[in-house]
C-alpha cells in the first residue's frame, strides 16, 4: 500500500484541517480526532490531517499508486485554493510502498 505525506507550512493548521474536513465531509466519511486531527475516507484511500503549531501534516494511504496520485491532487488543489492568500504549497513525499 503506497503512502505519502506533505508537511505544509502554516500558522493556521487547525483552521485549514477543519476547512478541508468540512468541505469533503459533504461527500465522504470524515472522523474528527480528539487531538484536532481529521481522517477522511475516499473509498479505500485514507487521508489523515494532523495540525501542529507551524504546519499541517497530511498523510495519504491508498490501495495503489494511481489512487494515491489522484487523492494527492484533489487534496492539494483544495488546500492550495483555500490557502491562496497565504500562498500555501503542498509538496508530497513518498513515505512507504508495500
Amino acid at each position: 500500500m503506497p503512502i505519502s505525506h506533505a508537511r505544509v507550512a502554516t500558522d493556521a493548521a487547525p483552521r485549514y484541517a477543519k476547512q478541508l474536513a468540512s468541505h469533503f465531509g459533504r461527500k465522504i466519511p470524515v472522523e474528527e480526532a480528539p487531538d484536532g486531527g481529521h481522517r477522511l475516507t475516499f473509498q479505500e484511500t485514507i487521508v489523515a490531517l494532523q495540525p501542529a503549531d507551524d504546519h499541517l501534516l497530511i498523510q495519504v494511504s491508498a490501495p495503489d499508486v494511481p489512487a494515491l496520485a489522484a487523492i494527492q491532487d484533489v487534496v492539494a488543489s483544495h488546500l492550495e485554493r483555500f490557502g491562496r492568500r497565504n500562498e500555501l504549497k503542498v509538496t508530497w513525499e513518498a513515505s512507504r510502498h508495500d
